[in-house]
Order: structure tokens, then sequence, then C-alpha cells
């Protein structure tokens, strides 16, 4: 049994999937290769894999998964990521088969957005966006984040945020493992799309070509939300926190 798989369903979606293939260390499968019904080929092969990532359609998805979801313990996570990678869907096994964790990782590979719809993340209503000098340790992150948060806790916290280039920083990714958060990724070019700051940094734009990185990062993550604590710094780390406003669907 693999830990991860990718299904493209359709001959056109397999560079898309070469490449999560290639990023994930998954195994691409390739279902046009076969004469036999797709539908039967990943019923065969479903329980070879703890998890699945299937590039297409939600409803192809569903057809594919029909029948053979038993047990949420045991049955494989799954992740549906559409064609033009807009939105990588956290179908099946969110919590116990680790699929919400996995549509984070797929959404950083492919610029998508994550959609995660159980309740537990709904019922956190904090979001951190975090901007860092190069080689940053963990301990930096910490200190800057507890800082941040003051009275709140990081319990409260749903997910972190930050520009791509920041993304693979050894000491944010060992915070957000430490913490179990998922981390969001931007595009510098979204980002500089969505100048929402409250004052803007020379050596930032100097280094990253953007006047700021947390509070944009964080307001696009939760864009519903409201700005709760502007950037603060600590030692080489800029931290915003967004807090999702109450009734922002009214």
């Amino acid at each position: 049994m693999t830990a991860l798989a990718v299904w493209p369903v359709r001959r056109e979606a397999e560079a898309l999937g070469l490449r999560l293939s290639r990023a994930l260390e998954a195994p691409l499968h390739r279902p046009w290769e076969s004469a036999e019904r797709q539908q039967e080929q990943f019923r065969r092969r479903y329980r070879d894999a703890r998890a699945w990532v299937l590039i297409g359609a939600a409803g192809i998805a569903v057809r594919l998964l029909a029948g053979l979801p038993a047990d949420k313990r045991v049955d494989p996570a799954v992740v549906v990521l559409d064609d033009a990678a807009r939105f990588a869907v956290a179908l099946l096994g969110g919590h116990e088969g680790g699929a919400n964790a996995l549509a984070y990782a797929v959404a950083r590979h492919t610029g998508a957005v994550p959609v995660i719809t159980t309740a537990t993340e709904a019922a956190r209503p904090l979001t951190l966006g975090l901007g860092c000098r190069r080689g940053v340790s963990e301990a930096q992150v910490t200190a800057a984040v507890t800082a941040a948060l003051g009275e709140r806790s990081l319990t409260e916290v749903r997910e972190v945020a930050t520009v791509d280039l920041k993304a693979n920083e050894p000491g944010l990714l060992a915070f957000c493992e430490r913490h179990r958060l998922p981390l969001r990724s931007f595009a510098a070019a979204d980002l500089r799309e969505r100048p929402f700051l409250t004052r803007a940094s020379a050596w930032v734009q100097q280094q990253v070509g953007l006047g700021g990185v947390c509070e944009p990062c964080a307001l696009m993550a939760s864009p519903r939300g409201r700005l709760l604590v502007p950037k603060t710094a600590l030692n080489g780390v800029t931290v915003a926190v967004v807090e999702d406003s109450p009734g922002g669907w009214a």
C-alpha cells in the first residue's frame, strides 16, 4: 500500500497530475491507458493507497467513489482537484484520514484554494499571516506568534498564511507541524494586486517586491474577517491576526 496516489480522470489533466506526483512523491495513475472502465479500475485500486488526489470534477469523483467508503476510521482520504487547479476539496477523511492537511499541501503546490468543510475548523476564528527573514528558527516564529496573539490562544487558530517565497522556510514549517496548523501560501503576484496594508515596509519591498506580507496574506486567507492585530514584528518575524467576522454571510 502506498501513502498517497494521484488519479487524473482525463488525459488532458496528465501534466497537472505529473506535477503533483513529483511534488508529493506519489505514484501517478493513467486510467486512459487501459481498456477497462475507469470506475472498475479505481474500484480495484481504491484501497491500494491511504490517500488519493483525484483530478477532475467533483461529480465524477463521487461516481468513482460510489459504494466504496465503509468506515471513516479506515477509508482512504480523498482530495478532489479540478482540472484548472482552482480548488482542492477535502472530500473524504478530513480528520481521520488527513484529507484536510492534504488539501492544503495540494493547494501549496498548485495555487488552488483549499476547501475544508469539517466543523472543527469552522469553530476556529483566527487566521495568522506570517512573514519572516530567511533562516528564522521555529523558536523565533513561536515567540512572534505568541506576542501577536496576546491573550488569545493558538487553539483558536485555523490556518497560517504566507507568501509562496516563504512557504518552505524550515522554521515556519516546523512551527506549523508542531501545532498541527495548515500552511497556505499565496503567489507574490496575487498579493501585489491586493495590497492590504496598514503600513508598507521598504525592506520587504526590496526583498520580495511587496509592501508587506503578513497582513495581505491573513486578509486574503480570511476575506470576510477583520484585522484584529496589525503587523507585529519580533526578531525577524512579522505576524498579523485576522478574526472571522460574526454573521459574515449576512
